[in-house]
């Protein structure tokens, strides 16, 4: 990797001598070799996941500034199915894809299956591609940090971690395994990992406390929330809205659940709610989305004969700023337990799309913090249908009110929560790994 020089200051102000280092830097970063960056993660474009999604932005906003290179698993669509074996290179990112299991996430038991088959699988290809100067892994699956820092001690690469979530501490939380001694040393070296890294990326103040207090040095942690793409997701009125139009929607007051429909939601007293409302022909249930949880979803949804809930599948990119401006209020579910350990990323699109939400998220989490500091959101305390039925009600009442909270929550987004936010600070992370930043500084 080569070195970057100095930009001379001559009689330049601030402003000017800021322009002029930043315009040279491209000149430079033109011609001479970007420092090259893995990220080893097994949900990329096309796939719809959120992480997905999200990597794809990202690794796209730093191919500018970086030889980005993306180790990831089969696409989860058939379009591209002839093709996903090949190394491809996709709006300045260089793809790499293995083989590996997919089957059904219905049982614990496959999804393991799964997440051991795509870590093996990286295992093995991930010294076969060309050597990085930063391997950042993500946690789909947890098991990444081992295969990053075989990488490293291989080849001396330096290691960032990006926490989408925090496991086993998400597994514990939702039941899904004891906090047996077998899961206790699996959190002890997937952390071990975690306190060696050069730079640990988190989504929330509530995650970086949990690394905290598992002993990664606060000088190593650095805060990235996710975001929206405010320029695809716009707000659109109900009356151009095709989503209302072509789900026969447009008379009613929509209550909407988009993305994930899986255990780490816990969406049963949504459904409980919408039983409360039923009397209410006007108030809409949709749930938007798949996962794990969706067919227990639906059987309760029928066996409390509820002709007020819908479900439907993801909508394409295309079409997410219909879906989700067709709501009136959005749910964003975060449960105590879950809170240190995750940041659900769908508050992005809905503050991007201009809408308000209702949260259980629990006192003192960021989540909570954001709702209320920029009232945004309707916060409630978690665990009661009939609280969160009476409060659905009260908003339908109110409709106003909740129009001034779309307009809040789209200015949140703009400058807050978008792309070039999350890539700015991604960017001064990799560069203070790579001990670039005070080239930057320099100037």
């Amino acid at each position: 990797m080569r070195s970057h020089g100095f930009c001379a200051k001559g009689e330049l102000d601030v402003t000017q001598r800021d322009e002029v280092c930043a315009n040279q830097r491209v000149f430079q970063m033109t011609d001479q070799e970007k420092p090259r960056i893995l990220f080893l993660n097994r949900s990329y474009w096309p796939d719809s996941e959120a992480t997905g999604q999200l990597l794809t932005d990202l690794c796209e906003g730093l191919s500018e500034e970086f030889d980005v290179h993306v180790l990831a698993g089969q696409p989860n669509v058939s379009s591209i199915s002839s093709e996903w074996d090949k190394v491809t290179k996709r709006n300045g990112v260089t793809i790499h894809r293995v083989r590996h299991t997919q089957y059904s996430k219905r049982t614990m038991a496959l999804k393991a299956v799964n997440f051991v088959s795509f870590a093996m699988a990286c295992r093995r290809h991930v010294l076969r591609l060309p050597k990085p100067d930063v391997v950042v892994f993500e946690t789909d699956p947890f098991l990444l940090p081992f295969v990053a820092s075989r990488l490293s001690k291989k080849t001396g690469c330096r290691v960032v971690g990006y926490l989408q979530d925090i496991y086993p501490d998400v597994a514990i939380a939702l039941g899904k395994v004891s906090n047996s001694w077998p899961v206790r040393k699996l959190r002890e070296s997937l952390f071990g990992i975690y306190r060696h890294c050069e730079q640990m990326v988190v989504l929330s103040s509530d995650m970086k406390n949990l690394l905290l207090a598992s002993g990664v040095s606060e000088n190593r942690i650095t805060i990235v929330p996710n975001w929206a793409d405010t320029e695809s997701i716009l707000p659109i009125d109900r009356e151009n809205n095709q989503f209302l139009k072509r789900n026969r929607l447009e008379e009613n007051f929509v209550v909407m659940y988009s993305g994930n429909l899986g255990l780490t939601q816990r969406l049963e007293e949504f459904v409980e709610a919408a039983a409360i409302l039923r009397d209410d022909p006007e108030i809409k249930f949709v749930f938007v989305g798949q996962g794990a949880r969706r067919a227990e979803l639906e059987k309760l949804s029928t066996s409390l004969a509820l002709s007020n809930v819908m479900f439907l599948d993801y909508q394409p990119l295309s079409e997410l700023a219909h879906s989700l401006s067709a709501a009136d209020l959005h749910l964003v579910p975060l449960t105590r337990e879950l809170s240190q350990c995750l940041m659900p990323s769908k508050v992005y699109g809905i503050l991007a799309a201009g809408r308000p939400y209702l949260t259980n998220a629990p006192q003192n989490s960021e989540l909570r913090q954001m709702t209320e500091t920029h009232q945004v959101g309707i916060p409630i305390e978690a665990g009661s249908p009939q609280v969160i039925a009476n409060k659905i009600r009260e908003s339908k009442a109110d409709q106003s009110a909740l129009k001034v909270m779309g307009m809040r929550c789209r200015i949140l987004a703009e400058s807050n929560y978008t792309k070039h936010h999350a890539t700015k600070t991604f960017s001064q992370v990799l560069l203070s790994v790579l001990d670039l930043a005070g080239d930057t500084m320099a100037c």
